[in-house]
């Protein structure tokens, strides 16, 4: 199905930006505010938080949506994807935002 698709697709994304994410947020780790503000107001560490974001908690919901369709069932089924969606769209939308602010 598209999500078992999504899902491969996905994996071999995060297998590229898991690394760079930690390569490029551990090089701040334990920094000042000043210093983690200028950091993300650089494009590279940004764009790979930004991406590592957006792509993990798709590939979560994704991955949360195959379980329900296997094992709930009639109209809990539509309620649970809905409210993961939501769940895992908010989490993302808040990283993003974060990140927004630490960049601009």
């Amino acid at each position: 199905t598209q999500h078992h698709w999504f899902m491969t697709v996905s994996a071999v994304a995060l297998l590229i930006l898991i690394p760079l994410f930690i390569f490029t947020f551990g090089s701040v780790l334990g920094s000042s505010y000043e210093e983690v503000t200028a950091y993300y107001s650089r494009p590279f560490p940004a764009i790979v938080a930004a991406l590592t974001i957006l792509v993990s908690f798709k590939h979560f919901n994704s991955g949360f949506q195959i379980m329900i369709e296997d094992y709930v069932h009639g109209p809990m089924e539509k309620v649970c994807i809905i409210g993961m969606t939501l769940i895992s769209y908010g989490a993302a939308a808040t990283g993003l935002f974060a990140i927004a602010k630490l960049a601009l």
